[in-house]
């Protein structure tokens, strides 16, 4: 079937590249990846059409594994959900693709660069079109090991290396949860294909399962688990930690992870999962109170950094507990829709810096930045329409998605409100620290050097051209989710996901949505405001504030010690453990006891037997008659 080329062709785009880029392809590498990558969103659409007709497109391809009971097959399933997925995946990715040629003009590593660039996307695509658990658990791995190849792309630099090995670890730990949960899922529904699992989920009412001797809901134990998966992969406290340091790979591959792909795995895990979700509330509240909680914790660690990208680096993990406090209190396709929006303002935001950090040659400390305003229009005009998105300015993108959360989460009792009132105050930080972004790096004097000051100029079309696309994204995407207290009918996202994702129940009248919606605008002004005061007014406040609050600042800017706990109470003591045991026992007293033993028990014999050798024909003679002697004895004796 043709859909099936979506994932095919950026796969055969690595293939082609990665066995002949070294040697002939070269530079050259973006004339294959980039057509593979835009044909495969050419399908999409197509595929979206098909889909927006009422067509579901459920293929088995072959059979992958048949052993027993166990028989999963490599198929596709695309739904409203992965029709979704698949326009924003490739959609962004194109324009991703377009601006690295001119972001990584000149690298030694370009052809490898598209490679890793070409298997990221195929990983992703076979995830969200699997049609069984098996699938998007291999496409789960496979971007992980994709992320480690990209954020460590510049190997060379131990900060890039060290980032990528972070990034894979921590992984690891949400996705051994996640096959736990797969392996559980068929356990208990003989089946990995998601239409008979999603079919069945209904048996899993008052179900329950031992769990270190204790009876635990069996809904529960399966959802928990699959979402320690999402919080990894989403990077949702307490496995946030690996995304902020993600900054060290190429300013494309921030975009391209934490807008469009990799981390939205886990949002789309949950929503797809929905039909299992419903069925624990005990697994929806945890997942809207991690969300709701990892939104207002990054906001808060966003607000002091200095780094750009870090920056908008918080502003993701910050974003992405919006999404996850949707899907927990029920709202699913309120999650989705502002994974969709999400991707497009996210997106240009790192694509900007990217090009603010290519003016600067690879400057990223926006203390040594200021006056960019100037020297870069283009990309300060699509900086702050990224900036009016994010913070919820009617009528962009941001508004429409980001309220649509707000107002969910109000409706659904005392712990929708509670979190109601979280979401609201993490946008009121989300819009300082934006603006705070914006004023420090295009407002005021240059403070970098003479010399950086000498070359700053705009960048070129190949890179502000995709800045524009993504700023049209910014603007219009949300209007496809315009709130129906605005225009009737007007949720076409919502109605669109509906037979996947089924509608969010609330209760809530119309002063309510708009006190929320009022609520929503006026803290966004209100964050505004206050970095305009800030960082333009009165330039000395922010040093007075952080004197005046040192312990607070320096929490923040810190990152509440996380990291510093994690090695503490994990990585030191598991070097140790192992500088004991792997070290200390086992490699010296095992392997060199193995290793230098058995030779010198070989050595020790050998030296006793080579002295048979003696080199005196006398003493050989010798041993021959005493040889003699012993057979003619023998004959004689036992004959």
């Amino acid at each position: 079937m043709i859909y099936t080329l979506i994932p095919l062709l950026p796969f055969l785009s690595f293939i082609i590249i990665i066995l002949l880029g070294r040697n002939f392809i070269r530079d050259k590498a973006h004339f294959i990846a980039i057509p593979a990558v835009a044909t495969s969103f050419l399908l999409a659409i197509s595929a979206f059409m098909e889909v927006s007709n009422g067509k579901v497109i459920n293929i088995d391809v072959y059979s992958w594994i048949v052993s027993g009971d166990f028989n999963v097959s490599f198929g596709f399933l695309i739904d409203q959900l992965t029709a979704i997925m698949l326009l924003v995946v490739t959609s962004i990715g194109t324009l991703i693709f377009i601006y690295s040629v001119g972001y990584m003009h000149g690298d030694s590593g370009y052809y490898r660069f598209f490679a890793y660039l070409s298997l990221f996307i195929f990983s992703m695509l076979i995830l969200v079109m699997g049609n069984n658990f098996l699938m998007m658990y291999f496409g789960w791995e496979a971007v992980g090991l994709c992320s480690y190849f990209l954020i460590g792309f510049w190997f060379h630099k131990k900060s890039a290396g060290d980032a990528g090995k972070k990034a894979f670890i921590v992984n690891r730990f949400g996705d051994f949860g996640f096959g736990l949960g797969v392996i559980l899922i068929f356990l208990t529904f003989g089946s990995l294909e998601f239409t008979q699992v999603f079919g069945q989920a209904g048996i899993l009412a008052g179900q329950t399962i031992n769990f270190l001797g204790t009876e635990v809901d069996l809904a529960t134990m399966i959802c928990l688990l699959l979402f320690c998966g999402a919080v990894g992969k989403s990077a949702q406290i307490p496995l946030h930690v690996w995304l902020p340091d993600a900054m060290e790979g190429p300013t494309p591959v921030s975009a391209l992870i934490h807008a469009a792909t990799m981390v939205t795995a886990g949002v789309f895990m949950v929503a797809r999962c929905n039909p299992l979700f419903i069925m624990s509330p005990v697994a929806m509240n945890t997942v809207a109170i991690v969300g709701g909680v990892t939104a207002i914790l990054a906001a808060t660690i966003a607000l002091v950094q200095n780094d750009i990208k870090r920056v908008i680096a918080y502003s993701t993990v910050s974003q992405l507990g919006y999404m996850f406090l949707a899907l927990g209190v029920g709202a699913f396709s309120a999650g989705i829709f502002h994974l969709y929006t999400h991707a497009y303002f996210k997106a240009l935001l790192f694509l900007a810096s990217g090009s603010v950090i290519h003016a600067l040659h690879d400057e990223q400390d926006m203390r040594n930045m200021g006056g960019l305003k100037k020297y870069m229009p283009t990309t300060y005009k699509v900086f702050v329409i990224a900036t009016l998105s994010i913070t919820g300015i009617p009528f962009l993108s941001g508004f429409f998605s980001k309220d649509e959360i707000l107002w969910k989460a109000y409706q659904h009792g005392d712990l929708g409100k509670f979190l109601w009132f979280l979401g609201t105050v993490a946008a009121l930080l989300t819009a300082f620290y934006s603006w705070r972004l914006i004023y420090m790096t295009f407002h005021g004097k240059f403070r970098g050097t003479p010399e950086q000051e000498k070359h700053l100029h705009e960048s070129p079309p190949i890179i502000t051209v995709p800045l524009w696309c993504l700023a049209i994204g910014a603007i219009f995407a949300g209007y496809v989710g315009i709130p129906p207290i605005f225009v009737e009918h007007g949720d076409k996202i919502g109605e669109f996901l509906a037979p996947v994702l089924g509608h969010s129940e609330g209760h809530g009248t119309h002063a309510e949505e708009y006190f929320v919606i009022f609520a929503s605008i006026f803290v966004a002004l209100a964050g505004w405001f206050v970095a305009h005061i800030m960082y333009v007014k009165k330039t000395d406040l922010p040093q007075k504030l952080g004197t005046m609050f040192a312990p607070v600042h320096k929490l923040l800017y810190n990152k509440y010690w996380i990291d510093e706990l994690y090695s503490k109470t994990l990585i030191q003591p598991m070097l140790k453990a192992s500088e004991k045991v792997i070290l200390g026992f086992f490699d010296k007293i095992v392997i060199e006891g193995i290793v230098n033993g058995v030779p010198a028990v070989i050595a020790s014999f050998s030296q006793g037997i080579r002295k048979v050798q003696t080199g005196l024909l006398s003493n050989y003679g010798l041993v021959m008659a005493l040889g003699a002697l012993c057979f003619v004895g023998y004959l004689i004796f036992m004959g």
